[in-house]
C-alpha cells in the first residue's frame, strides 16, 4: 500500500483493507482473457491466410468464394421468404434536377422499411444504386446520406436511401411517448443481438435482407435498368454494403466506405464491433475482412477510407493487396481500387466525388472525373415516410423481437419432441457442443496455488489461483473455524469479491460453519482488461470469443467445473458435497457446469438469474444478457431443459432479473 494512503488510514483511525488480490500487475496482464483471444484470433488468422496464399487458379478462387457464401448464409441463420413489397410512395418533392420519392415497402410481412428515393430528371432507365446508412440516429436523413442521394441522382444515377432496424423511422425500442429510448444506435443492435443469437440468427440477417429487399424494389421500377444496380454506404453502411455484395451477385457495383480492414488490424486496435459486425465463428472458419471483396471477385469494386479512421487504414491496404491479387488472376485488376482521403471517420467531400466517379465509371460508362461539389440538405422533417416519425406505431407493426419470438415459438416445438425422444445423455453433449466444451473425460484438473491467508475475527481467508492448460483463475477460500463436511462454490458477475462485504451472503454461510470458495472467471476481477458495459455485460469479450466460435458461456461453464472439482476433491481423495451458487449471468454458467456435471454438485442456488432464454427473445431491453447468449442455443434447449438434466428437486432459484 502507497505510504501516503497508509498515513491517512492511520489518521482517520481506520485499519488498512485487505488486500485481497492474488495476481501480481504482470500475472494480471498474462491472465487478462482478451489478449489471450487475440493470440487465438491471430492464429486463425495465420491459418486462413495460408489458405488464401493457395488461390493459384479460377477453380480454386470459385470453390473458395462458394464455401465462404454457404458458411456466410448459414450462420447468420439463411434468408427470410420473399413477399411481396407493398410498396407504397407516400409523397414526392420536386428539387433542382431531380426529385425525391418517400417510400415505405415490406422487407417482409408487415415489417416496414422507410426510404428516400432520389431519381434524376429526364428519360431513363438509370442505374440504381442502393444507399445505407451509417450508425446516425436520423439515418436516411442524416446529411451525409443525403448528399449521397443528391450526387447520385444529379449524376445520372437514382439512389434509394433507406432506414436501417434500430435508424431513423425504424427503431426497434421506444419509450412511452413513442419516441427511440435508446440515443445509441448500436445500443439497439446489441440488444436486439441478444434474441437473434439464441435463435441461430445474427441481426445482420435483418440488416441484409433489407438491403436486398430495396434491391428487389430498385428492379421493380420502371426507371430502373436492373442490369445495372450499385451500392454504397459509409461506416455501419460500410459495413452493410461490404456483405449484400458479398452475397448478392446483382451488386454489379459496389464502394463500402469507412469500414473494410482486417481483423486482425481491427483486433489489435479498437476491438469487435456491435452485434452484426461479427458473424459467429467466421475467424475459426477462415473469413476475414478482405473475403467480402473475395466472394465477390472480379465484380468491381472500390474500398474508400480516410487516413485517421478507427477502421484501421493499415488493414485497409492490406485488404486491398488481397482483393488486388485475386482480381489480377482473374484477369480483371483494374476492377478493384482503394481510395485514401485524409481526415477522421467519415464521408469526406472527396471520398463522395471519388464514389461518384466510380459508380459512373461502371454503371454507366462514363470515366470522366467528378469535381467535388457542395449538395443543400433538406430538414429531416421534411424526408420522414411516417406521420409518428416510426414504424412501430403502425397497425400491426412486426418489429425485429416480434419476428425472432415468432421463429423462437416453432423452435419451441422442435425442443419439445427433441427432449421427449432423446436420452440424457444425447442431450447433454448437444448442449455441451453448443457451448464448445470439451468432453467431460478430457477437461484438465487443476492445479491450486496458495498464496497466503488473510485473519479476519471469526474466519480466515487463503488467498489462491487455480491454473489450468488455459485459464488463470484468481480465487478465494473463506474458511470457517470448525467447517462443515461440505463446502460452497460461490459465482457472482463481480467476480471472486461478489457478496463478500461484511454480513454479506458469504459471510452468512461462513457463520453456519461452511467453507466457501469464489473465483474470477475469465473476464472478471483480475482477469477483465476493462469495466463490463452496465447493460451490456462484457460484450468485448463475448465478440471476439463468437467471431472465433466459442460462446464466452463455454469459457465460464470449464471454469466452473474446473473451480468445483478443487473443491471437491481439494486435499481428500474422496469428494465432498460441493453446493454451487450463481448470482446474475454467473448463474447461467452455474447451471450449465451443473447440468454436464450433476454428480459434481450436490445442489445448485442461482440468484436474479433468468429462469429462461425463450422469455429474453422477446423482451426488447435484455438487460446484462449479451455476454451469456449462446448462438443458436434455442434451437436444442431452454434454461429449464438444464434444470431436469440436473433434477429439480436440487435446484434453487432466488429473486430473478
Amino acid at each position: 500500500m502507497h505510504v501516503a494512503l497508509f498515513t491517512l488510514l492511520l489518521i482517520c483511525g481506520a485499519e488498512p483493507a485487505d488486500d485481497l488480490n492474488c495476481l501480481t500487475a504482470a500475472e494480471r496482464s498474462e491472465a487478462a482473457l482478451y489478449p489471450r483471444l487475440q493470440q487465438q484470433a491471430y492464429s486463425a488468422l495465420d491459418r486462413r491466410l495460408a489458405a488464401y496464399e493457395q488461390l493459384k487458379t479460377p477453380d480454386d478462387i470459385d470453390e473458395y468464394q462458394s464455401r465462404r457464401r454457404e458458411f456466410f448464409l448459414q450462420q447468420i441463420g439463411g434468408l427470410p421468404e420473399r413477399t411481396p413489397l407493398n410498396a407504397e410512395i407516400v409523397g414526392t418533392i420536386e428539387a433542382d434536377g431531380y426529385r425525391i420519392e418517400k417510400i415505405i415497402f415490406e422487407s417482409q410481412p408487415q415489417h416496414h422499411v422507410t426510404a428516400n428515393f432520389y431519381i434524376p430528371g429526364g428519360d431513363g432507365p438509370f442505374p440504381g444504386v442502393v444507399v445505407s446508412s451509417g450508425h446516425s440516429r436520423t439515418a436516411k436523413t442524416a446529411e451525409y446520406n443525403q448528399r449521397f442521394g443528391i450526387a447520385l441522382a444529379t449524376h445520372g444515377m437514382a439512389a434509394l436511401c433507406f432506414d436501417p432496424i434500430g435508424q431513423g423511422e425504424r427503431s426497434q425500442i421506444l419509450s412511452e411517448d413513442g419516441r427511440p429510448r435508446f440515443s445509441s444506435t448500436t445500443r439497439e443492435h446489441f440488444l436486439i443481438g441478444v434474441g437473434s443469437t439464441l435463435v441461430g440468427r445474427n441481426t445482420a440477417r435483418y440488416r441484409i435482407w433489407d438491403a436486398m429487399r430495396a434491391i428487389d424494389y430498385l428492379c421493380e421500377r420502371p426507371e430502373i435498368d436492373a442490369s445495372r444496380i450499385g451500392m454504397t454506404g459509409c461506416s455501419g453502411g460500410g459495413t452493410l454494403t461490404s456483405y449484400v455484395m458479398a452475397l448478392d451477385d446483382r451488386v454489379a457495383c459496389a464502394a463500402p466506405a469507412c469500414y473494410l480492414t482486417t481483423f486482425r488490424r481491427l483486433i489489435e486496435t479498437i476491438g469487435p464491433q456491435d452485434a452484426e459486425q461479427n458473424i459467429f465463428g467466421q475467424l475459426a472458419f477462415g473469413m476475414d475482412h478482405p473475403d467480402y471483396l473475395l466472394m465477390r471477385a472480379p465484380r468491381p469494386t472500390l474500398i474508400v477510407s480516410t487516413t485517421n479512421d478507427y477502421f484501421d487504414i493499415g488493414g485497409a491496404w492490406e485488404n486491398f493487396r488481397q482483393a488486388k491479387r485475386i482480381y489480377g488472376r482473374l484477369g480483371r485488376p483494374e476492377q478493384v481500387d482503394l481510395v485514401e482521403v485524409e481526415g477522421p471517420h467519415g464521408v469526406k467531400p472527396q471520398s463522395l466525388a471519388t464514389i461518384v466517379h466510380w459508380m459512373r465509371r461502371w454503371l454507366l460508362d462514363r470515366d470522366e472525373p467528378v469535381e467535388i461539389a457542395e449538395y443543400p440538405v433538406r430538414a429531416e422533417a421534411e424526408l420522414l415516410c411516417t406521420a409518428s416519425g416510426q414504424v412501430l406505431m403502425l397497425p400491426g407493426e412486426r418489429s425485429v423481437f416480434d419476428l425472432n419470438a415468432a421463429y423462437e415459438a416453432e423452435l419451441a416445438v422442435h425442443r419439445k419432441s427433441l427432449w421427449e425422444n432423446s436420452e440424457p445423455a444425447e442431450l447433454t453433449d448437444r448442449v455441451r457442443a453448443l457451448l464448445g466444451v470439451a468432453p467431460v473425460s478430457e477437461l484438465p484438473k487443476p492445479t491450486g496455488v496458495d498464496l497466503g491467508r488473510i485473519q479476519r475475527e471469526t474466519y480466515h481467508i487463503d488467498r489462491l489461483v487455480l491454473k489450468t492448460p488455459t485459464s488463470v483463475l484468481p480465487g478465494l477460500t473463506f474458511h470457517a473455524v470448525d467447517p462443515q463436511p461440505g463446502a460452497y462454490l460461490y459465482l457472482h458477475d463481480s467476480g471472486k469479491l461478489g457478496d463478500s462485504e461484511p454480513n454479506g451472503e458469504i459471510e452468512k454461510l461462513v457463520a453456519e460453519g461452511y467453507v466457501v470458495v469464489t473465483i474470477d472467471l475469465r473476464g472478471q476481477g483480475e482477469t477483465a482488461s476493462a469495466e463490463p458495459d452496465e447493460l451490456l455485460g462484457d460484450w468485448k469479450n463475448y465478440y471476439l470469443s463468437y467471431l472465433l466460435g466459442r460462446p464466452l458461456l463455454g469459457l465460464h461453464v470449464e471454469d466452473t467445473l474446473a473451480a468445483g472439482h478443487f473443491v471437491a476433491y481439494y486435499q481428500t481423495d474422496e469428494p465432498r458435497d460441493v453446493h454451487l451458487v450463481g448470482v446474475g449471468q454467473a448463474g447461467i454458467a452455474a447451471l450449465h457446469a451443473a447440468a454436464l456435471r450433476p454428480d459434481l454438485f450436490t445442489s445448485v442456488t442461482l440468484r436474479d438469474t433468468p429462469r429462461d432464454w425463450s422469455s429474453l427473445v422477446r423482451e426488447s431491453v435484455p438487460s446484462k444478457q449479451v455476454s451469456s447468449a449462446v448462438h443458436g442455443a434455442l434451437t436444442t434447449y431452454d434454461l429449464p431443459d438444464l434444470v431436469d438434466l440436473i433434477g429439480v428437486q436440487r435446484v434453487h432459484f432466488g429473486a430473478s432479473e
